[in-house]
């Protein structure tokens, strides 16, 4: 989703690369056989790894709202990103057939019809998928707390519990670049597309998923040029 400002959410804390680890081998021993499981078994790029050898797949979510417990995913978008190039072999778009009627304004928006989502892969499969395709992989998204969340809700809903996922967030690399700059800036500057503009990236359509999980992945190449570091930095330094 494009366009949603951190304002909107309470911060969520941190947890460090070892907590994630850690987590991730107690999840796996109470994860039921499948694909919650298989995406568990994988273990997450080392912290020490250079950022431009970590495998990573920028992700996007469409979805009927802002609420991981009312609201559905509507469409997934994702995109990897490994020895620094975007593949764009890799990419992936799919609408999920999601329950219940899509109100107008979203439609608007998105441009996603009940006649598209209701010829959309059933969520179970569409998740199935897209955990296949992030394990091992960090996740790169712009303001996380709308893919995590519900991507956890969506495990909790089909596996009955939720995973975790250690996290590049373009959000957060752009406000601690903007702090660390001692700048001014309103909260719209971290929008997705104001980033890009600053970045004199291109514009591309607004409110696809893979457009702009695409868009996140060359944004994310921007800032982490703009740490100005020597050598390409560890993972550590860009997680959340």
């Amino acid at each position: 989703m494009l366009d949603r400002l951190s304002s909107y959410f309470p911060t969520f804390p941190n947890f460090s690369y070892f907590s994630y680890n850690a987590k991730r081998e107690r999840l796996l021993k109470k994860a039921p056989d499948g694909p919650l499981k298989d995406y568990l078994s994988v273990p997450f790029p080392d912290k020490n790894t250079p950022i431009d050898q970590t495998p990573i797949m920028a992700l996007d979510f469409e979805t009927t709202g802002l609420s991981a417990q009312k609201d559905q995913i509507l469409s997934i978008g994702f995109i990897r990103i490994e020895n620094n190039e975007i593949l764009l072999n890799s990419a992936r778009h799919q609408i999920i057939c999601t329950e219940g009627q899509l109100n107008e304004e979203n439609v608007a928006i998105h441009q996603i019809t009940d006649d598209a989502k209701a010829q959309g892969e059933a969520l179970e499969a569409a998740i199935k998928m897209l955990l296949e395709a992030l394990a091992g992989h960090v996740m790169l998204v712009h303001f996380a707390r709308i893919e995590r969340a519900f991507l956890q809700a969506a495990c909790r809903q089909l596996y009955g519990m939720a995973p975790v996922f250690p996290i590049i967030d373009t959000l957060e690399l752009a406000r601690k670049r903007l702090d660390r700059e001692s700048l001014r800036y309103p909260p719209s500057a971290l929008r997705l597309f104001n980033l890009r503009e600053a970045h004199h990236l291109p514009r591309y359509a607004a409110h696809n998923a893979l457009s702009d999980a695409l868009a996140t992945a060359e944004l994310f190449f921007a800032e982490v040029a703009a740490l100005n570091y020597k050598k390409p930095p560890p993972l550590k330094t860009v997680l959340l």
